[in-house]
């Protein structure tokens, strides 16, 4: 009987340790990525230049290129001045922003790309997804995955925590739209992909259930490694559908109806996560989620992201047309708007607003 085999989309080197852009150098030779050094660095104009400083000396022969946004712009400006150049490999040095102008610019130039994430804001950092600003809002671009993935964690430490709270969100949320793509598949007959499933519930599980906090190391580790499960779990199922489901369509409701109120992808992820998995009856599941949110610091209710109750119906209500096509809880309950507003009054009276 033959043996059947799965060739599985992911990063030849996954580094998550303290130090770790310290050694950036020999781990690209040593993966055999760049033993030349002559490698494109797409970094930020903020912190990414006082990595730079750091870098430099180590790596002689490597060119810097400074990314002052996250538009599509951005990508097709880097792209450019990176082709013909003969560069073994493209490193995006920075954090959500920077890695995915940098996936698109390496993707349009045909080089790998080698991500090393500056913090853990969510769940792009290892995803073949680029989402980036354009003329009509936003848009999301299939892109390889990074060839190798670094995630300093001393680097990590000196980020602002609100970014690391915003990947523990991004992570747990997982667990939601796992809930959802199980439930397409009972309804609509949409295939699922085990091992995704199973990957990105696995991360989100591991998130949830870690005691520790945003100053262990030993957390941060354990969400690094759930972000980067996440996104290969995306690789293998070919779609976001692994780590988006009415979570992420309440998120995008946020952003296209409140462009300058929004608050961090991470943050309005877990809340919408939380409210979804109360919308499908797991009253325990979602006061699980409330509790460890609130023990990070996230928000659990609109007003702690400064949006009125009103407004957070007016976003679930809106949310399905952000993902045309996507079956969620949203679009099997199909509420009105008077319904959402009684099953945001039960969700939060049931986690003790």
């Amino acid at each position: 009987m033959p043996v059947l085999t799965r060739l599985i989309p992911s990063p030849v080197v996954v580094d998550i340790s303290r130090g770790a852009i310290g050694d950036l150098a020999g781990l690209l030779a040593d993966q055999r990525i760049s033993s030349s050094g002559k490698l494109a660095f797409a970094v930020s104009d903020g912190s990414g230049q006082k990595l730079r400083e750091k870098l430099s000396p180590l790596l002689p022969g490597a060119d810097w290129y400074s990314v002052s946004d996250g538009t599509i712009d951005s990508a097709v400006k880097l792209a450019d001045g990176i082709k013909g150049k003969r560069y073994d490999a493209v490193v995006g040095l920075g954090g959500g922003k920077i890695l995915d102008v940098t996936k698109y610019a390496a993707a349009r130039v045909g080089l790998p790309m080698v991500a090393v994430a500056t913090n853990l804001s969510h769940d792009g950092i290892c995803s073949p997804v680029s989402t980036l600003d354009n003329d009509n809002g936003r848009g999301s671009y299939g892109v390889p995955t990074p060839i190798a993935m670094v995630i300093d964690l001393d680097v990590i430490r000196a980020a602002p925590a609100r970014f690391v709270r915003s990947g523990i969100g991004d992570a747990i949320s997982n667990i939601s739209a796992i809930a959802d793509w199980e439930l397409s598949r009972q309804v609509t007959g949409e295939a699922v992909d085990g091992l995704a499933a199973a990957m990105a519930r696995t991360a989100g599980e591991a998130v949830l259930r870690h005691p520790g906090g945003v100053g262990d190391d030993e957390f941060l580790t354990v969400l690094a490694e759930g972000l980067v499960l996440s996104g290969i779990a995306m690789s293998i199922s070919g779609d976001t559908r692994p780590s988006s489901g009415a979570c992420h369509e309440i998120s995008h409701a946020f952003d296209l109806l409140f462009p300058k109120r929004a608050a961090s992808h991470g943050e309005q992820v877990g809340l919408g996560a939380a409210f979804a998995m109360h919308l499908r009856g797991a009253v325990e599941e979602s006061g699980l989620f409330a509790d460890v949110l609130r023990r990070h610091g996230l928000p659990v209710l609109p007003g702690e992201i400064g949006f009125s109750a009103d407004e957070f119906v007016q976003a679930v209500e809106y949310a399905p047309q952000t993902r045309p096509g996507r079956f969620t809880i949203l679009e099997h309950l199909n509420l009105s708007t008077d319904q959402i507003k009684d099953a945001y009054a039960d969700y939060a009276k049931a986690i003790g607003s």
